[in-house]
């Protein structure tokens, strides 16, 4: 490969000169890191919001951020915590996941579909986790958050909020049940997390020690198993790789649009958890939104491309020889 060294001096030259003399000028970073984090700028700006996104290899530790300090409504992402939590719970023996909840017409919602198709016989504990996660059922969440609520003394969302303390998330904050938690204009705490402090959750979650094999086995299959994320994150990855999700999203009068999608990656043809990727992405739209915007969806699938550069990258996990 031929290099210009005319192109090459000045590039190094305007560096030097940014860094040294210009006063607010930042350098390039020529990092991969550096490059698609310049990518994901270009995302957010053509998509006119703001944009968040972490991104994590289980393996090396190495990270992907934009904005990744920021604060983000979590809006029906929650609820991917709330399953590991019931599950958390169920295999330490403070919650039977074969107990019967039953719950009234009056807490159907919108977004319900398996609470509202059960609403006569109720549901284990177990079956309102999967469809929690899987379906993003609402009412399901909310009985859940009570039986949790009761189980451990605290309010349902204070319950969650001490299930990410123990993981050492000390950012991530649930104050509301659904749907006023969706409420979330900016300046607003409650109710957020940042993309940083998720993805690292998510990875703890999956691919820690939180969860016993089988039930990290079985919210990763729930997760490939969400359709929910089939248009954002997961429509810009390989079609080869496996994956899963939960997604948010908060049409919200006058507060613009929230999308949120946060998951977890394996490259094709790997099984190993020191491969994986887990991402947090959020993206908040300036303009009000009457319904699902397919063009703010598709802003996501555009970091999941970024994120499988990211992956790309060859400084992986090597197993020691």
């Amino acid at each position: 490969m031929q290099i210009d060294r005319r192109g090459l001096i000045l590039g190094s030259a305007a560096s030097a000169i940014c860094a040294s003399t210009l006063p607010g000028c930042v350098p390039i970073d020529a990092s991969t890191a550096g490059r698609l984090a310049a990518k994901l700028r270009i995302i957010e700006a053509a998509s006119g919001g703001v944009l968040g996104v972490s991104v994590r290899h289980v393996g090396t530790g190495r990270t992907l951020d934009y904005r990744a300090d920021q604060r983000f409504a979590q809006c029906s992402s929650f609820k991917f915590s709330l399953a590991a939590m019931v599950l958390k719970m169920g295999q330490d023996g403070q919650l039977d996941l074969s107990e019967k909840l039953h719950w009234s017409r009056s807490e159907l919602m919108a977004t319900s579909p398996f609470t509202a198709s059960r609403i006569d016989q109720g549901a284990t504990v177990l079956e309102l986790a999967e469809n929690t996660q899987t379906y993003s059922d609402n009412t399901a969440a909310n009985v859940l958050l009570a039986r949790l609520g009761r189980a451990t003394g605290l309010g349902g969302p204070a319950a969650l909020t001490r299930f990410w303390r123990s993981l050492g998330d000390d950012v991530s904050r649930l104050d509301r049940t659904e749907p006023a938690l969706n409420n979330v204009p900016p300046g607003e705490i409650r109710d957020t997390t940042s993309p940083a402090a998720m993805a690292l959750t998510t990875e703890k979650i999956l691919f820690g020690d939180v969860l016993s094999a089988s039930n990290s086995a079985l919210l990763q299959q729930w997760m490939a198993d969400t359709r929910t994320g089939v248009r954002r994150v997961r429509a810009g990855l390989p079609a080869d790789w496996r994956a899963g999700d939960k997604t948010g999203t908060s049409i919200w009068p006058g507060t613009g649009g929230i999308y949120v999608d946060i998951g977890f990656a394996s490259p094709a043809g790997t099984s190993d958890p020191r491969q994986m990727l887990t991402f947090a992405t959020y993206l908040r739209t300036i303009r009000p939104q009457a319904e699902m915007d397919p063009a703010s969806e598709d802003v996501l699938a555009q970091v999941g491309r970024v994120i499988a550069q990211f992956s790309n990258d060859r400084r992986t996990y090597q197993a020691p020889v």
